[in-house]
């Protein structure tokens, strides 16, 4: 792999045999970066956010398995 900066861009270089699934996941993750450093949400709101969305996932778990 290589790293290249210059002065508008940061090029990665990576062998043409990388896995295009690995390739989305780093973009994903760059994308989350980018995003949530823009983010004016505190640490308790985003904490409230994530109990929602597990608890939103667990219904519905529930509901598929019948419980």
């Amino acid at each position: 792999m290589i790293i290249e900066r210059t002065s508008k861009e940061v090029i990665f270089r990576l062998p043409s045999s990388t896995k295009l699934k690995d390739l989305q996941e780093i973009a994903d993750l760059f994308t989350f970066r980018e995003i949530s450093q823009k983010s004016k949400a505190s640490q308790k709101e985003v904490d409230n956010l994530v109990k929602k969305i597990k608890k939103g996932r667990w219904n519905k778990s529930k509901e598929k398995i019948g419980l």
